[in-house]
């Protein structure tokens, strides 16, 4: 881990390995390593460029954020906009094929394209309902 950069988001899935395999097909992470515990795979690192993002499951009563939403009136309100909540920011070399290979993966669309303070983003949603914006300098 000495070529991991100082600080990583840590995020919380059901099905880790799933998200993962999902994410370097969807997203165009690379995987950098996978753990399992009993033959479920508990953790897992993706790099995308010179970041990662470290996958993990948080346990058997972990709900991700799709599930809460249908469980509960106040997540389903918060998310209720097209907004990043509590989600990764990612920069990527471009922003509209990276956008197209998304959708043709299935992942929820929040959005078009926009200008944004930093450059050209969009958002948009993986199948366990976490957010990520992705953005081209």
């Amino acid at each position: 881990m000495n070529d991991f950069p100082q600080i990583a988001p840590m995020v919380g899935y059901e099905d880790v390995a799933g998200a993962a395999d999902w994410l370097v097909r969807a997203f165009g992470f690379e995987e950098v390593e996978r753990f399992d515990h009993e033959g479920e795979v508990v953790h897992a690192t993706l790099r995308l460029g010179t970041g990662v993002v470290m996958l993990g499951k948080p346990g058997d009563s972990y709900v991700n954020p799709l599930r809460l939403r249908q469980q509960c009136q106040a997540a389903a309100r918060m998310y209720s906009v097209p907004w990043v909540v509590d989600g990764v920011w990612a920069q990527v070399d471009d922003v509209d094929a990276h956008r197209e290979r998304a959708r043709e993966t299935g992942a929820t669309l929040l959005g078009e394209i926009e200008d944004g303070p930093v450059g050209r983003l969009y958002r948009v949603e993986d199948p366990e309902g976490h957010r990520w914006m992705f953005a081209q300098a």
